[in-house]
């Protein structure tokens, strides 16, 4: 047994009681960061020197601190100082911050020891973790098949216990998805909790900074150090912080719970609906109300096109800064606009290129109006919605996924003009479109993968959604 594969909590507790020494987690994760790196590709930057001159210097009067001397790792979209932060682009492969983001900082101060970056989808505009400009990044499950993205490197170190949390950014379900082919805790809490200073801009409107963990508790301990306000992020909430770890009690009598019919109905997997109706029983055996309900379905087909042109819109007035003048891997070019051609033309890959052009193309005089203008009104119209479902249920629940995580080579092939694509497989986009806390879970295995559910809430109300992604991972574990 290692102490990395203890819940936080009890490695927290092996520390104080001298069980085991920050030296010798760091020294452990290292390693096992560098066997990951040789089967999965989870890692930019793996910060030997760096984590172990953090331990050398860690204050011992903050010892009582939860996350004091456990490592963990972040996404390679968060700036860190004096340390690579690529975003997995070419254009930015040099790129060295000289600030930290605002949770790095905040891990900084807490005795949190960083170890690694982590792949993603370039610029994490991707949701299979093979878009990485270091190349394809795996499941540590199976390597034949994706661990999704564009989170990929942070889900796959802490689905092969590398570290026991690890930072992310969902803009679509970057998060949530990846958790449910890994196996483990991804969550997304609400838009505006935890400061996203320092995270590398996609679409702002819809980005969040979230992380993985292997259990909710560790989840929620998390966002309790993490979320607050922030003067350096303008759209920082200043609703005060609820601390919610305090708030799982394991007690979700008097709950109700949706189930949008439109969206679970294309499932078509009978071995995942049967154990989808189970962890259904389960709530309600433990009290909660458990009910489904319809919504207009050709409101709902509209998730993943609404997500493409404001997603697509926004990077491209996001990633403009990246030209080589102001940043990037600059290219040699006989004028300046050469200079940003040449940059901009070697820099990206060709699906990020293609985003781009449909960006120029939506943000354009001639068709903002009809594209993107039509699009944000369309989001408004999915979100009042899901407020007024809120009206009547404390949450919805929902399988993340169709199935488990697709092989990397020949996937099994989903008709993107089907229910089952259209809605079920980015129907967790709607979290971001209102900002909604929203977590996965797992809870079934087909042939030993994982298929996890989604939980989602209302906004503020991230410590009920934690207690009752907390309370059915329990009843699912005593089940078993």
């Amino acid at each position: 047994m290692s102490y990395l594969d203890l819940s936080i909590k009890e490695i927290h507790q092996a520390l104080i009681d001298g069980k085991v020494t920050s030296k010798e987690l760091v020294v452990e994760a290292i390693e096992r960061a560098k066997k990951l790196q040789k089967t999965s590709n989870a890692f930019v930057t793996i910060c030997e020197k760096e984590a172990l001159e953090a331990v050398n210097n860690l204050d011992e009067r903050k010892k009582d601190n939860l996350l004091w001397g456990i490592p963990y790792v972040a996404k390679d979209n968060f700036s860190t100082k004096n340390i690579l932060s690529t975003a997995s682009s070419n254009i930015l492969k040099n790129y060295v911050p000289i600030y930290n983001a605002q949770v790095i900082d905040i891990l900084n101060d807490q005795g949190a020891i960083l170890i690694g970056k982590t792949v993603l989808d370039e610029l994490a505009m991707g949701g299979n973790g093979l878009s990485c400009n270091t190349g394809y990044c795996t499941n540590p499950l199976d390597s034949k098949r994706q661990i999704g993205g564009s989170s990929a490197g942070s889900c796959a170190a802490v689905t092969a216990n590398v570290v026991p949390f690890a930072l992310g950014s969902d803009t679509g379900d970057s998060i949530r998805k990846p958790a449910s082919f890994g196996g483990i805790i991804g969550f997304k809490p609400t838009w505006s909790r935890i400061s996203r200073y320092g995270l590398f801009a996609f679409a702002p409107s819809l980005d969040h900074v979230g992380f993985f963990t292997k259990n909710c508790e560790d989840s929620a301990l998390v966002f309790d150090i993490l979320n607050g306000y922030d003067s350096k992020d303008f759209t920082s909430s200043t609703i005060e912080k609820e601390e919610t770890i305090e708030n799982i009690n394991y007690n979700i009598k008097g709950l109700k719970i949706a189930v949008i019919n439109q969206i679970y109905n294309p499932l078509e997997n009978k071995n995942i609906r049967n154990d989808f109706e189970k962890a259904l029983s389960l709530l309600e055996k433990a009290g909660a109300t458990v009910e489904k309900i319809d919504v207009d379905a050709n409101l709902y087909r509209t998730i993943f096109p609404v997500y493409m042109v404001i997603s697509s819109a926004e990077a491209t007035s996001n990633n403009a800064c990246l030209d080589g003048i102001n940043y990037g891997n600059t290219q040699d070019g006989k004028t300046i606009d050469e200079v940003i051609i040449n940059t901009r033309s070697n820099g990206f890959n060709p699906s990020i290129k293609r985003r781009f052009v449909l960006g120029s193309y939506i943000l354009s005089k001639d068709n903002i109006d009809a594209l993107f203008n039509k699009a944000k009104k369309i989001r408004r119209l999915i979100v009042n919605d899901i407020n007024r479902i809120f009206q009547t249920y404390d949450a919805i629940i929902l399988p993340a996924t169709s199935n488990v995580a697709p092989l990397i080579e020949n996937p099994d092939p989903i008709d993107q003009l089907s229910d089952l694509y259209l809605i079920l497989e980015n129907h967790m986009a709607i979290g971001n479109f209102g900002g909604f806390p929203s977590i996965t879970i797992p809870f079934s295995y087909q042939n030993k993968l994982p298929v996890g559910l989604n939980i989602t809430g209302r906004n503020f109300e991230d410590a009920k959604v934690l207690n009752l992604a907390a309370t059915l991972e329990k009843l699912i574990k005593e089940e078993k």
